[in-house]
């Protein structure tokens, strides 16, 4: 028996080598005829010994028949989106902001490939793959595990012994151009609709609920950032170079610059030499390499300050205008999308565009008939980016910006500074309404179970007229419309009552107020702890809370001074709805530095500089961007800002280091 274990123990670790050098190295050193005849060897000997399974053994990539459902898994660190730029400009700003940020101090960016696939997390412990969650919404993923096994470049177990007792590694998961090809030549002669681009392959394999099918799609890995406490090095390319050490494939395309001149010189080659690779690309990432600096960098609700996403310049194609329509979003906005004779563009039919806004329909000088310029860019929808005036025959009119609301009539409105128009009937324009609720339920809002179809029939059926509507429907008001039996409409109003216990934040999130977003709510609800502090905030309280500035402020005076919108807060929170922060969330506030004004400069050790504000406002106190005479403490760190210090010591303001400040609280 001992010596069966040895056999396969043995095995297991020469196929796993050989793996690694054909599918991470692409260095094959044996023939697939040896190979496949020593896994059959190992096949019989575990079927033999199934007292010595292993799902990490190289047996098990083929994958189950077995139909599993996806359990959602919450991250332990949020997997955030990256900020995207498409200009040199933008570049050069990114380098800039960072450098002031770290007060000048000198720093490194990695440049990294940004490969078009669907994003993974990884999880190792002790050395053994243990868990693959799929982005989702960034809080939670799907946890697929058994589809992730397949996958023959990333490995199982790791090799060597230097690498952390547990840590995280995430990239992308690829379809390759060449088995991209394939697999929608297969599609087509089986009359089957094909894949717009690899990386909807990609995300829609790893939903396939048959890991042996995922098998099958030959899916691949590129593997770019570890998260974990005890990581061997403070640079994020040496823990890369350390990675690679332990058997995971990385791409060969990163360097770490100390210039913005590195920079370009790696953007410029690959911009052209990624035409050559055998997987999808978009792009490339730039990443502060400290980890240190990274944490003093911190990050907004939405993505890292610390990193980047440069995208190549966007594909393009021209075709003609027919039509323009002006379609009225949730909060009012008025968006023109131009209709389009069909075009090619990225691997996909374009048959509508965005058209912005009237500057921009006036700068271009669009005539119906025009042929326009689309790109696809990092937009959802294609948008205008030009006309071809050379190619002007026989055009029709011009394209004027409409003056009313094309669904209520009102008179459209545009504040000053503002690009757009919107529609300020609010109350009763049915596009606003329907696009109110669809956000309210929305997944990163209240989370019913339910869509725009939904909301669209409840409402035209007359059961919803409004969010509160939701709390008040009964089950029979809902059995009485087609296709809805008595389980469906018990999951949904399971959720709507669920959606009693959703935090304040996100409440407040849902209410759609204007420029009031994720990362807005998020400083809000920490500022103010309920929703009667909100309403009778001043201008000056708002914009005192950081990143609240006079846009957002004004919206908030606006929207809260309405009748209307107050009475809908007050019947939502007779409802049960949140409207204050918990008892959980108010664990650890106290009010040791209430009323006290402080500014943060430097970079520091124990918190980053996002963490040191909230921890000023969770004890009463308030941020400010600059010092003046009403500024209490300057909280200062490694590498002050010299005019900054120069000011507080002219006006005679107590300075105080980081453990000063804990010490304080």
């Amino acid at each position: 028996m001992e010596e069966a274990k040895q056999i396969i123990d043995s095995l297991r670790k020469e196929i796993d080598n050989w793996n690694y050098q054909y599918y991470v190295l692409n260095q094959p050193t044996i023939s697939d005829f040896d190979f496949d005849k020593k896994l059959k060897e190992l096949e019989q000997l575990e079927a033999e010994h199934p007292e010595y399974y292993d799902p990490n053994s190289p047996t098990q990539r083929v994958g189950s028949d077995i139909n599993k459902n996806f359990i959602q898994v919450e991250h332990k660190h949020p997997m955030l989106s990256l900020s995207n730029t498409y200009s040199d400009e933008e570049i050069i700003d990114f380098y800039n902001r960072t450098k002031k940020s770290l007060n000048d101090e000198e720093f490194e960016i990695v440049c990294e490939l940004k490969y078009d696939g669907t994003s993974i997390s990884l999880t190792y412990e002790n050395g053994l793959l243990v868990r693959a969650i799929t982005r989702g919404d960034g809080r939670t993923g799907d946890d697929v595990t058994a589809n992730i096994r397949t996958i023959k470049s990333i490995p199982l177990k790791l090799q060597g012994d230097n690498y952390p007792d547990s840590f995280e590694i995430r990239g992308e998961i690829l379809l390759p151009w060449a088995v991209f090809d394939k697999l929608n030549e297969e599609r087509a002669e089986a009359g089957e609709t094909l894949f717009a681009n690899p990386r909807n392959a990609a995300a829609g394999s790893l939903k396939i609920q048959n890991s042996q099918i995922v098998a099958q799609r030959k899916l691949d890995s590129y593997l770019y950032y570890l998260l974990g406490k005890n990581l061997p090095y403070d640079g994020h390319y040496e823990n890369l170079e350390a990675a690679r050490s332990w058997g995971f494939k990385l791409s060969d395309a990163i360097k770490k610059c100390k210039t913005l001149y590195e920079v370009f010189e790696f953007i410029n080659y690959w911009d052209a030499e990624r035409k050559n690779l055998p997987v999808a690309t978009d792009g490339i990432v730039l990443k502060v390499n400290s980890a240190k600096q990274q944490l003093n960098l911190g990050w907004t609700a939405k993505s890292p300050r610390w990193a980047i996403a440069y995208k190549f310049q966007a594909e393009s194609a021209e075709t003609r205008l027919i039509s323009v329509d002006f379609q009225v979003g949730r909060t009012g906005t008025i968006t023109p999308v131009a209709n389009l004779e069909p075009v090619l563009l990225s691997g996909t039919i374009v048959k509508r565009a965005s058209l912005h806004n009237e500057d921009i329909i006036n700068m271009y000088d669009v005539h119906y008939g025009d042929m326009c310029y689309v790109e696809k860019g990092g937009e959802i929808i294609p948008k205008i980016t030009g006309v071809n005036t050379e190619a002007r025959s026989n055009i029709g009119e011009k394209v004027f910006f409409i003056r009313h609301c094309p669904a209520c009539g009102t008179e459209l409105v545009r504040e000053n500074g503002e690009a757009a128009h919107y529609c300020p009937n609010r109350a009763e324009c049915i596009p606003q309404i329907k696009g109110m609720i669809t956000h309210f339920i929305s997944r990163k809002a209240m989370n019913i179970n339910a869509g725009e179809e939904t909301i669209n029939l409840f409402y035209n059926e007359g059961l919803i007229k409004s969010v509160v509507d939701l709390y008040e429907l009964k089950i029979d008001d809902i059995l009485k419309l087609d296709r809805w039996g008595e389980k469906s409409a018990t999951n949904f109003l399971e959720s709507v009552e669920a959606s009693k216990q959703i935090p304040f934040d996100r409440v407040l999130y849902a209410l759609g107020i204007r420029f009031v977003g994720e990362t807005v709510t998020k400083r809000l609800v920490r500022a103010f702890h309920t929703i009667e502090d909100l309403m009778n905030a001043s201008y000056s309280d708002l914009v005192s809370v950081a990143e609240i500035g006079d846009v957002i402020a004004k919206s908030l005076r606006r929207y809260f001074s309405k009748p209307e919108n107050r009475e809908l807060i007050e019947k939502l929170k007779a409802h049960g709805v949140q409207f204050a922060l918990g008892e959980k969330a108010l664990i650890g506030r106290t009010n040791v530095l209430n009323g006290k004004i402080f500014v943060i400069s430097g970079t520091f050790t124990n918190h980053s500089r996002d963490e040191y504000k909230e921890l000023i406002e969770k004890n009463g106190g308030r941020n400010s961007g600059s010092i003046s005479a009403k500024t209490n403490f300057v909280l200062a760190g490694e590498n002050m800002g010299p005019a900054k210090l120069e000011k507080a010591r002219k006006l005679g303001i107590k300075i105080i280091n980081e453990n000063e400040f804990l010490a304080m609280i």
